[in-house]
């Protein structure tokens, strides 16, 4: 069984994706770019590529579909860990080898990275929009779940693949990390936090739509939470936990 699988999700990140390449292969030569229907030249790039694996939709279908094709893929090589990192360059690949380090000590599921580990309001350099709104999912997630997180959106994280079984990925956008904490905390799996360098550099990035809209984003957030927290278990998740939101929430492949 191959221990670690390094996903790399991308769309439209060709003025980043040659530099992300040749640091992470420095830490890990097992790699996976899912290319999320990019338009500016990153198919081109990975064409010429010949040592890694890429899943390419045809056309973009969000953030959490790219993960959830990264976890099935993990799942199908029999990898025992599978990390996970953007390809904007705010996430260093000289922090692999942390996720690798807590991987091996054996005693997590799910291995979070945090920006946050020092606090919010330490963190002046997050759009102040996303620090908030993150700060205020987390809190949310940590009451209703049990959880002791800092940082719900960190995308650099690494996973336990057989634990994987128990996450179901349906939300194909950047809400995807509501459905997997309620999962990953229905299933009872342990999790522990990494610290990273929080590393923002274009603060005025989009999200895209309405999304971009910090109020319509937050709600849309409140929604996905509210749908999967109401989604029948038979694990034990506190029962009070949905009446806590706010009450006006409403490929081909190549290997």
């Amino acid at each position: 069984m191959p221990d670690f699988l390094l996903a790399i999700p991308v769309f439209n990140e060709s003025q980043h994706l040659d530099a992300v390449l040749r640091e992470a292969r420095e830490y890990c030569p097992n790699i996976l770019v899912i290319n999320d229907g990019s338009t500016d030249g990153t198919a081109r790039l990975l064409d010429r590529e010949t040592s890694l694996c890429v899943i390419t939709h045809a056309e973009n279908r969000g953030y959490g579909k790219s993960l959830a094709d990264a976890f099935a893929f993990a799942q199908r090589r029999d990898y025992r860990w599978l990390i996970t990192m953007d390809c904007d360059e705010q996430h260093e690949a000289a922090h692999i080898p942390r996720f690798m380090a807590a991987a091996e000590a054996d005693n997590a599921d799910i291995i979070s990275g945090t920006r946050y580990s020092n606090g919010y309001a330490a963190a002046a350099d997050a759009p102040p929009d996303r620090r908030e709104i993150n700060q205020k999912i987390t809190a949310l997630l940590n009451d209703c779940l049990g959880l002791h997180i800092t940082d719900a959106f960190c995308g650099f994280k690494a996973y336990r693949v057989s634990a994987l079984r128990h996450i179901h990925i349906t939300v194909p956008g950047y809400a995807m990390p509501m459905q997997f904490w309620v999962q990953a905390a229905r299933a009872g799996l342990r999790v522990c936090e990494v610290p990273i360098r929080l590393i923002y550099n274009d603060p005025t990035r989009h999200f895209g739509g309405l999304l971009d809209d910090p109020a319509i984003r937050l709600q849309h957030y409140l929604e996905v939470l509210r749908k999967e927290l109401s989604v029948p278990s038979i694990a034990t998740i506190r029962d009070d936990c949905g009446s806590q939101l706010p009450s006006d929430t409403c490929s081909t492949f190549r290997s």
